[in-house]
């Protein structure tokens, strides 16, 4: 909206006596400063919005007054604070101040609302999620087919909309892998679709998974939304895309404006989501943001890179599936399930091994930052 007013007053003043003092309205058109005016107005939203949605959700009582899974399954001698009662749902917080910035500075380019329109999508999917957690009070919340239905039909809609469209097409039938300079893949229209399906839903459904320990999920988000915030203007500029060897994509510039809210809204969660928490972003949150990144991966061609960056978040997604696998084939083949770490997700196996939780928070930060590292080498080591 900030874009297209000052252009507007901009060209109206072009040949008249204004035309000299508004000239600095042509500084809107730079995606830089436009991304850090969404930087700064995300934050400032979130951390205006924060008190006031705590008090909100409070005198809802939409708060955890369950037992997460960790405490009910024992052994957490080193988690000192009780989690029950702290609200939940805050991920409205980061959603909210993540629209009205990115609608504020970025152009209203199809990427830009085709992500925001995603990230609405599944903000609501995990507020239906975390509202019945809290009504039912038995931590069991909506049905996970549910979800997962609700996720495909998603990632099927963005996947094909962007085969269809003859500008885009590219994006799903060209397979782009880290560390090569062109596609391992031309043409392959089910394998696209497929893939993109898989990287909206896996992404969505891995950060909400590592959401289990204050300031994990957020703070792992914030770093791998950096690379993005890297990857979505090389992939925007054609002299440096053309110099680093890397899919150019055309109106990839206004992703990173919506990087920039993305950053801002979720540092300012951060500040009510460090340990002790005062409020849980849920599943609102964290299957919105999840969802997001995967959606710029895909729109930026850039689908493997995801995996790369967000490596704790594959790590906490495979612990759960090779927990699951290993015990219910244990069980089938000895008549008794086991397990192959303490608990899964990840982080709750090393809090079973007596870590503090804001030690295994900053442990995890820092793989993430290395996992990062990793990710924008691939800009470079084609």
């Amino acid at each position: 909206m900030i874009f297209y007013l000052s252009q507007y007053f901009h060209d109206v003043a072009t040949g008249t006596g204004w035309a000299e003092p508004l000239s600095f309205l042509r500084m809107f058109q730079y995606i830089t400063l436009r991304s850090a005016g969404a930087a700064i107005t995300a934050l400032l939203l979130s951390l205006w919005l924060g008190p006031r949605v705590i008090v909100w959700l409070k005198e809802l009582k939409f708060g955890q007054h369950y037992r997460d899974k960790a405490e009910e399954a024992g052994g957490m001698a080193a988690r000192v604070i009780n989690k029950r009662g702290t609200p939940t749902m805050g991920g409205i917080m980061i959603v909210l101040a993540m629209d009205l910035s990115a609608l504020l500075w970025a152009q209203w380019h199809p990427f830009v609302l085709l992500t925001l329109l995603s990230l609405v999508v599944l903000a609501g999917l995990g507020f239906y999620d975390d509202y019945a957690k809290i009504t039912k009070q038995d931590n069991l919340g909506v049905k996970s087919h549910v979800k997962l239905v609700v996720q495909v039909l998603l990632g099927l809609f963005i996947a094909i909309y962007l085969w269809r469209m003859p500008a885009t097409s590219k994006l799903v039938t060209e397979i782009m892998v880290p560390f090569q300079k062109h596609p391992v893949m031309t043409g392959a229209v089910l394998t696209g679709i497929l893939l993109v399906t898989l990287t909206i839903v896996g992404s969505s459904n891995a950060v909400n998974l590592t959401d289990g320990l204050d300031g994990l999920a957020i703070g792992c988000t914030l770093i791998v939304n950096v690379v993005f915030l890297v990857m979505t203007y090389v992939a925007s500029n054609f002299r440096i895309a053309t110099y680093l060897q890397v899919p150019f994509v055309p109106g990839a510039g206004e992703l990173t404006v919506f990087c920039a809210a993305m950053f801002g809204a979720s540092l300012g969660f951060l500040w009510f989501n460090c340990h002790p928490a005062q409020v849980f972003m849920g599943d609102t949150g964290s299957l919105a943001l999840g969802g997001a990144l995967g959606i710029m991966a895909v729109l930026i061609h850039q689908p493997f890179v995801l995996f790369i960056a967000g490596g704790v978040f594959v790590l906490e997604a495979m612990s759960v599936m090779i927990q699951k696998g290993w015990f219910k084939y244990t069980k089938k083949r000895y008549g008794t399930g086991r397990r192959v770490f303490l608990m899964a997700p990840l982080h709750h196996h090393f809090e079973k091994l007596g870590w503090y939780e804001s030690q295994v928070v900053t442990r995890f930060y820092i793989l993430c930052v290395l996992f990062a590292v990793v990710a924008l080498s691939t800009l470079k080591i084609r």
